[in-house]
């Protein structure tokens, strides 16, 4: 094994090369190694070679990571603090940076391969690579520890329901309610925090969807990827350089009203669109579905108040298009274990005061479903099914 390239022969052999045209071939880095007095040979051409190919291909020191089998996120907290989520938990990675410039520098090179500014001006980007995946940067010094970044892998296939059963995730009788969720047209939002699965479980749930029903996805990013034959995906799109030619997910949701859509499906609720996509559920478009941020099943009422009135829709009249347009909510989160799993399935019930609250009719462990207050409550939306 050859020994490691100083960082300062790199930098030198980089700024060469940048000053001549030409493709990066290993005879122009043995050029110039020679015009920088450093040694020659040919693990040591080869080698720099490599590193600088990394540098302005794919990921990077990353893009190994990014391939390991089951790898859902890739981290990176400063130059010398790399991990990986393979579905236990965050792990810790042996790739490591020369320092935070190299870091920056892939994080301005992903940036710019998918058309977004990343610089001290805006030191921040959001994007979705060409392979899918989704890409965030925050550029030092805004990030204390040094650039920081957060790769999110798309799946390459979409998980089954079986699949999710053998990993642990929900047990083979939750699966059993998922499924007539599906077939009864339940409208729901799959609910959970930052990396719990909701997409993987959204996508599995869309594959099960009648092969005669037409989906249209709404997303700010595209993430899902549900088995189905009859699916129209529309993204969102960030305002350009100058601060024009945004397309919010609001003005996507209208539109897909307008497109039959048997199945209206927003990838996450985050904002105002909220307001048009609870009055599309009340005006007969039955089994649409979402995803929604939320802490646990019972505070879904609150971030759906919340993100209504920042809508400008009242709060008597949030919960009031709530209750009629909401079925079920499907809960996700981490076991101590760190492992993604659906832990309940709440119905929303009114209160005295016209007030939605959610109540829990069924909780999943490991190896079976335990029935809550409110499980009559989800038989009657699944037309009568015993459990």
């Amino acid at each position: 094994m050859s020994a490691p390239v100083p960082a300062a022969v790199l930098d030198d052999v980089r700024r060469r090369l940048a000053g001549s045209a030409g493709d990066l071939t290993p005879h122009r880095v043995a050029e110039a190694l020679r015009a920088s007095g450093s040694p020659v040979g040919d693990a040591t051409v080869l080698a720099v070679h490599d590193l600088l190919r990394r540098d302005v291909l794919g990921a990077g020191p990353l893009e190994d990571l990014l391939r390991l089998p089951d790898v859902t996120d890739v981290l990176v907290n400063g130059p010398d603090d790399v991990w990986i989520d393979r579905g236990a938990g965050l792990e810790r990675a042996s790739v490591s940076f020369p320092d935070d410039s190299s870091v920056r520098r892939l994080a301005q090179r992903l940036a710019a391969s998918a058309g977004r500014r990343l610089d001290d001006a805006t030191p921040h980007a959001d994007v979705r690579l060409p392979d899918g995946t989704r890409f965030h940067a925050v550029l030092a010094p805004v990030a204390r520890t040094g650039t920081v970044l957060s790769l999110r892998v798309p799946r390459g296939r979409v998980w089954t329901l079986p699949e999710l059963v053998a990993a642990g995730a929900l047990p083979p009788d939750g699966a059993f309610l998922l499924e007539e969720l599906v077939d009864a047209r339940c409208a729901f939002l799959v609910t959970g925090g930052t990396g719990t699965g909701k997409t993987s479980v959204l996508s599995a749930l869309l594959s099960l969807v009648d092969p005669g029903e037409r989906i249209v996805l709404v997303e700010d990013a595209s993430e899902l990827r549900p088995d189905h034959p009859h699916v129209v995906a529309l993204e969102g799109r960030p305002a350009n350089i100058e601060g024009a030619g945004a397309i919010s997910l609001q003005t996507l949701v209208r539109q897909a009203l307008r497109m039959r859509p048997d199945r209206l499906v927003v990838g996450e609720v985050r904002g105002a669109e909220v307001v048009d996509l609870l009055a599309a559920l009340n005006t007969g478009h039955g089994g649409g579905c979402g995803t929604l941020h939320a802490n646990s099943a019972a505070d879904v009422p609150a971030r759906i108040e919340a993100l209504s009135l920042a809508a400008g829709l009242p709060r008597e009249a949030a919960h009031s298009q709530l209750a009629s347009a909401l079925d079920v909510v499907i809960h996700l989160g981490r076991g101590r274990d760190g492992r993604r799993r659906v832990l309940e399935l709440g119905v929303p019930e009114r209160d005295s005061a016209g007030l939605v609250a959610l109540r829990t009719a069924a909780s999943f462990e490991p190896d079976r479903v335990v029935r809550g207050p409110a499980a009559a409550a989800l038989m009657a939306r699944l037309g009568g099914v015993a459990w």
